[in-house]
């Protein structure tokens, strides 16, 4: 008999308002040691951390949460391909997500800049399958609301 796999199919939309323009914005999403200071580090050990930021180019991602977290010690890995570019409006990117070596969520995220009197009006959609992940849609909106408020840091160094 097999086992039944679960999947739960989900999209999301955070929009984000920031004072500066969006060049700027969109540079903390293009430049590598820009992104990695808001996007990568935490609380956790960074295993890997690659960017090829070009159409079909890629991110990676790898890290081991460290101890006192509820899943101390696992690994998460983030593979990402930018499936489209637009310089200064828009980033599309398709991403893999897995616990330990295994796929628990694949994603299609879109981030739109657009130019606002008082900055950039940044609008990110996330659609994902998330496999056998019943909190997964949860966890990951509340993770790219935190990413995008840390980003808000980085933008004001």
């Amino acid at each position: 008999m097999m086992e039944e796999r679960s999947v739960i199919h989900s999209s999301f939309v955070v929009e984000r308002s920031y004072p500066q323009p969006p060049e700027r914005v969109f540079a903390a999403f293009a430049q590598p040691a820009r992104k990695r200071r808001w996007y990568a580090e935490g609380d956790h050990e960074i295993q890997e951390f690659e960017m090829e930021f070009r159409v079909g180019g890629g991110e990676r991602l790898r890290y081991r949460f460290k101890e006192g977290h509820p899943i101390a010690g696992s690994e998460i890995s983030n593979e990402s391909t930018y499936q489209d570019i637009a310089a200064e409006s828009r980033i599309l990117m398709t991403s893999k997500m897995s616990l330990n070596g295994k796929p628990i969520v694949v994603m299609l995220a879109t981030f739109e800049f657009l130019p606002a009197e008082t900055g950039t009006e940044l609008i990110l959609t996330h659609q994902g399958a998330y496999l056998e992940w019943p909190d997964g849609p949860r966890m990951i909106e509340t993770g790219w609301q935190d990413l995008l408020d840390r980003m808000a840091h980085e933008l004001a160094n």
